[in-house]
């Protein structure tokens, strides 16, 4: 019975192992990677570099207290000497199969292969045939890229087409060229003029400005249009909103009291230095130590308010030296992402453990920050509160009569004086390296100096951080100038060339375009740190100018946009819809300057996070009245422990430390937010209502709301699709007046006497415009 059964299955068996065989089941698998082509001449930095970085680094790299086996593989000096247990050599030039570092990458053996099994890492083979052809021609090490000093080289020469606008084309066709690729065409006027003037006022543009520079046909077109948004007002303000995030400006001092300080002067400040096109070496020169230029002025000190935006607690009770410290560990932080592109509090604690950057390194540049007159805390927030106390010292006072002198720029509000924190290195201090980067475990003194590895200290400059800005605005400093170039590509194209933008170092992406980043950050200083001719050199290219769609055959060979085959096309952030809407429905105060003001928020959120209701002067919101409710939204009071939601909603930081790249989400709460927000549909109501004022028998109000917000005029499906929604909608609305009078009473925005019915289904026309993608997107 037993055999009855058994040999069908061992028959069936057979069946499935000859079929798998004729089918190519035991076949060897092709090799891994087989389709890559190995370059003809590995570089360094961009092929092995990141290799040994992600897989061997931790163990083989820069930081003592972890490496192994005495080895060290990211500085040429020690990877070629003998190991230590005279196994032979981890490299040996020319020859991969008597370096020990081929040979455990390539074995079989779990008790010798490297990675290690238990590190979950691995090398694919064509990161091992990589590795092998580096030692083959003589494993040439280099200076990592972002700590060689730029220089322009040549441009390319294409012989197949002659595509371009500027410098910058030739460098991206040669890419494009290399991928088999084709530029896309150029971008229509209408989209251009929308596309630059967000970028570069962070606003739509007017109806009049459309139709005024839609007229001219002239050649020189959209370096006109460029210009005219460059001279806008609104330039210094979008500018402002970006640094806003590297200097981590807020007007609550953060940790758990939040209570208020009066920081808003410096913002004043910043919108004036861009406005009138301050060179950016000045620029971080005098926000990083204005107060010690020779003859400095009250601007220049004010400027150092950057330096002091930091969180500062106001709760009693703490260790004063451990916040203090932690105000120049900030400091310490913020030049490192923010300025340098580095991940310098990966330092503090021990050496780091993938860019050469030791923990004596980082207490160097904690040395230039350490010499201020603070305190960890000043007084609690009940005694500030009661006192008006809103700066720690030190800190400079602005008056009414200085806005009439050298501080004009400053919008005061009917603000008689106040206080604004500023540097003042009147406190001399030995500065140590900190066991752990923990405050009571001093070890070793150190002076201010920065590694030389990046850029030497130079001796001719002075120990303090006047000296430092000199050695970030040397032009043989290899970074500040292509961290600034890349962050303001960034903000034009979605992503930098170097995507991380905050991590220039070891971990960090590499760029896309090398050569063209480095002939951007040299023509940027050889024309005076000039922040307008970048922006303006970039906006001319072709590059910059083509259409943004994202066709099949770019969706295949090029989905991310790499190599720049098209305009980048994204979401604008928080801040800049709101603006968005604000401007095409009419109600956006355009007022520059001045304190921070308090839009709409949802009830009760500053209830949920305060310490209590006697802890501070920030502890319930009540929204401003009249103008002030509309804006713009560099100018929402920014409350650390709950900032305003509908930004955050849409990846705003709450600023508790610098940023300079906000990560990108989608998600379901930010269409809620465009769609029941009260800013949102006052906005929708109030041009409504202005609309059916101005022409109450109007038959083009769909297509006019939909070129107000949209620029374009709408297509015939378009049209014919929100025409019947606005039609459908007005029937509800006629048959029912007391559901349209209830939808239309929405905001504080006076109200005008006109049809009920027309205004709530032209507002909700306004609304569905406002909801779609392309409106809330940069094409």
């Amino acid at each position: 019975m037993k055999l009855k059964f058994t040999l069908p299955l061992i028959f069936l068996l057979l069946i499935v192992v000859l079929y798998g065989y004729v089918d190519g089941w035991f076949s060897p698998k092709p090799k891994e990677y087989a389709s890559l082509k190995i370059p003809e001449v590995v570089d360094y930095n961009f092929h092995i570099k990141p290799i040994l970085s992600d897989n061997c680094y931790t163990c083989h790299g820069p930081d003592a207290n972890k490496r192994k086996a005495g080895l060290r593989l990211d500085i040429e000096e020690t990877a070629f000497e003998e190991l230590s247990e005279s196994s032979g050599y981890a490299l040996v030039k020319g020859k991969p199969h008597k370096s020990k570092v081929y040979e455990v990458i390539i074995s079989d053996d779990p008790k010798i292969i490297m990675p290690p099994t238990d590190s979950k890492l691995s090398l694919s083979t064509y990161e091992k045939d990589l590795i092998k052809k580096w030692i083959e021609q003589g494993a040439e090490f280099e200076k990592h890229w972002a700590y060689i000093v730029p220089k322009k080289e040549e441009l390319p020469q294409s012989e197949i087409s002659d595509w371009g606008n500027n410098e910058i084309d030739a460098f991206v066709l040669e890419k494009l060229e290399e991928k088999e690729l084709q530029p896309s065409e150029k971008a229509s006027d209408e989209i251009l003029i929308r596309r630059i003037s967000l970028d570069v006022t962070g606003l739509p543009p007017s109806p009049e400005m459309v139709e005024k520079l839609m007229k001219d046909t002239s050649e020189e077109r959209i370096e006109k249009v460029i210009d005219a948004f460059l001279a806008s007002p609104a330039y210094g303000e979008r500018m402002t909103q970006s640094w806003l995030d590297v200097a981590r400006y807020a007007d609550s001092h953060g940790y758990q009291d939040d209570s208020y300080r009066t920081m808003w002067p410096w913002r004043d400040w910043v919108i004036h230095a861009f406005n009138s096109n301050l060179p950016y070496d000045d620029f971080l020169t005098w926000q990083i130590a204005g107060d010690l230029l020779p003859n400095a002025t009250k601007e220049q000190v004010l400027a150092t308010a950057f330096n002091r935006n930091h969180p500062i607690t106001q709760e009693g009770g703490v260790i004063q030296e451990e916040y203090r410290v932690n105000y120049v560990l900030d400091r310490t932080n913020t030049l490192g992402k923010g300025i340098m592109g580095l991940t310098l509090e990966c330092a503090r604690c021990h050496d780091h453990k993938y860019d050469a950057i030791s923990q004596k390194d980082y207490f160097q540049f904690y040395a230039f920050f350490n010499q201020v007159d603070e305190k960890g805390l000043q007084m609690d927030a009940v005694q500030a509160k009661n006192q008006k106390f809103f700066a720690d010292p030190p800190f400079i006072e602005v008056s009414a009569k200085d806005t009439l002198d050298v501080l004009s720029f400053i919008n005061m509000h009917k603000t008689e004086k106040l206080n604004v924190m500023v540097m003042n290195d009147s406190a001399p201090k030995t500065t140590y390296v900190l066991n752990r980067g923990e405050y009571d475990q001093p070890t070793d003194s150190v002076y201010p100096g920065t590694p030389s590895n990046i850029f030497p200290f130079s001796e001719d400059l002075p120990k303090n951080r006047l000296g430092l800005a000199q050695w970030l605005t040397d032009s043989k400093n290899p970074l500040t100038a292509r961290v600034f170039v890349n962050r303001i590509w960034g903000m034009l194209f979605g992503k930098g060339l170097v995507e991380t933008a905050e991590d220039f170092g070891v971990q960090g992406s590499l760029p896309t375009h090398p050569e063209l980043l480095d002939w951007l950050a040299v023509d940027f200083m050889e024309n005076g740190w000039d922040v307008k001719y970048l922006l303006k050199k970039i906006m001319l290219s072709a590059t910059y100018q083509q259409k943004s769609e994202l066709t099949p055959e770019l969706k295949k060979a090029d989905p991310e946009n790499i190599w720049l085959a098209r305009a980048e096309r994204f979401r604008m952030s928080g801040e800049m819809i709101r603006d968005y809407v604000l401007a095409t429905s009419g109600l956006l105060n355009k007022e520059i300057g001045g304190p921070s003001v308090r839009p709409y928020q949802p009830e009760g959120l500053w209830e949920e996070t305060n310490a209590g209701g006697n802890r501070g002067v920030l502890t319930k919101y009540i929204p401003d009245e009249g103008d002030d409710l509309y804006r713009r939204s560099l100018y929402t009071f920014w409350k650390r422990t709950l900032p305003p939601p509908s930004m955050t909603i849409f990846d705003a930081p709450n600023r508790d430390f610098s940023e300079v790249r906000r990560q990108k989400t989608n998600t379901p709460l930010q269409a809620l937010v465009l769609q029941n927000d009260v800013q949102i549909l006052e906005a929708a109501r109030v041009m409504a209502e202005k609309m059916v004022h101005e022409n109450p028998e109007d038959k083009d109000y769909v297509s006019k709301v939909f070129k107000r917000i949209l620029v374009r005029s709408p297509k015939k499906e378009e049209l014919l699709t929100l025409t019947a929604y606005y039609h459908d909608a007005l029937k509800t609305y006629t048959e029912n007046l007391v559901e349209a009078e209830k939808l239309v009473a929405v905001g504080n925005y006076e109200k005008l006497k006109v049809d009920p019915s027309k205004t709530a289904a032209l507002m909700l026309t306004a609304q569905v415009i406002y909801n779609l993608d392309e409106t809330i997107t940069k094409e």
